[in-house]
């Protein structure tokens, strides 16, 4: 295995293993336990020692760093083989996702046309990086696909199945990621445009004096199933909540909540006020009321396992509305940028797929101009769309909805961020092809091989647009193999390709510490006896290689001065410590490696290891 653990794994990993060893949820709590304990689960099977005598579990709060650092590096286990365990279940779940594209694909756009999008999602570069850490982001995808594939399925083919399917589905999404709770007024949305959907279709044939009570019914029959989904998926959260909380000691969880939301929309409110409706207290800090319900239902035996869950909505809650400190165009800030979603998205999917999605798009649009000159009616044709493509519109609505969403939000964390909309952008761009090419391939053997090659051959005798996108798909698939194993590094051309996407956008979109063993092997290989290390990520450098290495910051000033002649830094590091600041962010002159400044050019170190951790040799 190449390559270390990264950031968020050094805190994710022991997390897990903290749920299915000891059922005890007190590490990790603003990310849901699926992911986690899915990941934990090889290791039960493993004689590991884990630090539980130790400060960061018995007595810090969310001492997760610490917890995690123990447990890798500084209790004599295998670091490597507990990641490379770890990495199993998010695999897993990342080949379900893929299985599902197909399927869904399959349904929507046809046998051979649903290997598009899958073909799309499998090769992804950012799938291939994301889809084997012990991260959400994946898992967030999956679950926020199934949820909405069996909603829509309920919303079309009501059926007390499909009502299970959906709730479960639903639930899970719900403890793969928080982000999903977004799911929630994205099915009010879908199920009201649905309704308003059935009143026009239905209007004209329904008697005058029978219109009230038939869509009232109507309206009842959908209230009763969205609220059956939410409830059986809360029950599924309730359950899994209440396994991993059965040892969490309830005085340390009421304490260790009060104290995480002692911030939370201001000051703590001892006298409710901000819970009161009579209240003339600004929006603001009236959220400060769902921050003392959940302090209070802590403490209590019945509610603490959901009060656990709603504690991790809330510090995400609060980490979006603050930001998170990155590097983006040069510029260092926390306030976030509009524009940072749409540009990264721009820069590091493959240029093949970003002519396959434009192409998508404006065929989709040319349809739409077609169909509004054709019928003259937008209200109907808009009708009319969402009746016989429901499914379609359904993703169209979520992509929409969650990029505004994400747009609007100061937490730019990366690419792996709208990496839920992906698999819909993609089915849609497929979609949009066919449509274009109103080509219907049928197959008539079983065996996979032969219709491949048969597809193949059928679609080089179409079209010069058959070419094209065969042309583009061997494109995007080179794209994938010439940047193998760096897949979280890629960038596309325009974004400076692999080598040069980090004067764009650091963080998780390149640098995520999972370079450090290339580093092991430049300081054996060149047999440096010390070298300061400056890292971002989940490794340890004094675990790969000792004494040899000095953690080391700007503010340290030049090692060479102590006898140290060689610097690592992780690049994420570098463009923070280098970059412009935005307008109020403040930054410590002594950390701005203005030193190394002076004797480096800092974008030409004498060496790399992997992508993402730039070598001087200072003398």
């Amino acid at each position: 295995m190449k390559e270390a653990a990264i950031m968020d794994e050094l805190a994710h990993i022991p997390a897990g293993y903290g749920y299915v060893k000891y059922f005890d949820f007190r590490l990790n709590p603003e990310h849901p336990p699926l992911v986690k304990a899915l990941a934990a689960f090889p290791l039960l099977f493993q004689d590991l020692k884990f630090p539980t005598d130790k400060s960061a579990w018995q007595s810090e709060i969310n001492g997760q760093w610490a917890a995690g650092a123990q447990f890798l590096y500084e209790s004599g286990n295998d670091a490597d083989k507990i990641i490379r365990w770890s990495r199993v279940g998010p695999m897993i779940l990342t080949l379900i996702l893929i299985i599902f594209i197909y399927f869904w694909s399959k349904e929507l756009i046809g046998r051979w046309w649903a290997y598009l999008p899958t073909f799309m999602f499998a090769i992804s570069p950012a799938v291939l990086a994301h889809g084997h850490y012990v991260t959400t982001d994946l898992a967030a995808a999956l679950g926020i696909f199934i949820a909405t594939y069996y909603f829509v399925k309920l919303l079309i083919e009501p059926s007390q199945k499909h009502l299970i399917f959906a709730g479960l589905a639903f639930g899970l999404a719900q403890l793969m990621k928080f982000s999903a709770v977004l799911l929630i007024p994205f099915f009010l949305f879908l199920i009201v445009v649905l309704y308003i959907w059935k009143i026009h279709n239905e209007w004209a044939d329904t008697a005058f004096w029978a219109r009230p009570k038939k869509f009232f019914i109507r309206a009842l029959r959908y209230l009763k199933n969205i609220a059956l989904v939410f409830i059986i998926g809360y029950a599924l959260v309730y359950a899994v909540y209440f396994i991993f909380t059965i040892n969490y000691p309830i005085e340390k969880q009421y304490s260790d909540t009060k104290f995480i939301l002692g911030s939370f929309a201001g000051e703590p409110d001892l006298k409710l006020e901000t819970c009161k409706i009579s209240s003339n207290i600004p929006v603001a800090r009236r959220v400060r009321c769902l921050a003392e319900v959940n302090i209070w239902m802590s403490g209590n035996k019945i509610f603490r396992p959901m009060a656990e869950y709603m504690l991790g909505v809330l510090m995400v809650m609060q980490r979006s509305s603050g930001g998170n400190t990155g590097y983006f165009l040069g510029e260092v800030s926390a306030a976030g940028w509009w524009y940072y979603f749409p540009t990264v998205f721009a820069l590091k999917e493959a240029l093949p797929s970003l002519i396959l999605i434009f192409t998508g798009l404006v065929l989709t649009l040319w349809h739409i101009g077609k169909r509004i000159i054709s019928r003259g009616s937008k209200l109907t044709m808009l009708f009319d769309y969402i009746g016989t493509h429901f499914p379609e519109f359904s993703m169209i609505s979520f992509v929409i909805f969650y990029w505004i969403y994400s747009i609007k939000s100061p937490l730019n964390i990366g690419f792996r961020h709208i990496l839920p909309t992906v698999p819909f952008i993609y089915i849609l761009t497929a979609s949009a092809i066919k449509k274009w090419f109103n080509y219907d391939i049928v197959f008539e053997g079983k065996n996979i091989l032969r219709e491949f090659f048969n597809m193949t051959g059928k679609i080089m005798k179409m079209s010069a647009g058959g070419l094209m996108l065969t042309l583009l798909l061997i494109w995007y698939l080179l794209e994938t193999l010439t940047v193998s194993p760096h897949f979280l590094s890629y960038f596309n051309q325009l974004g400076g390709g692999l080598w040069g996407g980090y004067k764009y956008v650091t963080d998780s979109n390149y640098d995520w510490g999972q370079d450090l063993k290339y580093l092991e092997n430049f300081v054996n290989e060149n047999k440096i006896q010390r070298i300061a290390v400056d890292y971002f990520g989940g490794g340890s450098a004094r675990y790969y290689f000792g004494q040899k290495a000095e953690y080391w910051g700007s503010s340290r000033g030049n090692p060479s001065d102590y006898g140290i002649n060689w610097i690592a830094i992780s690049v994420n590091s570098l463009q923070g410590a280098t970059g412009k600041l935005h307008e109020g962010q403040l930054r410590d002159p002594k950390d701005e490696y203005r030193w190394l400044q002076k004797i480096k050019n800092i974008h030409n170190p004498d060496a790399k290891a992997g992508t993402s951790i730039f070598i001087y040799k200072l003398k």
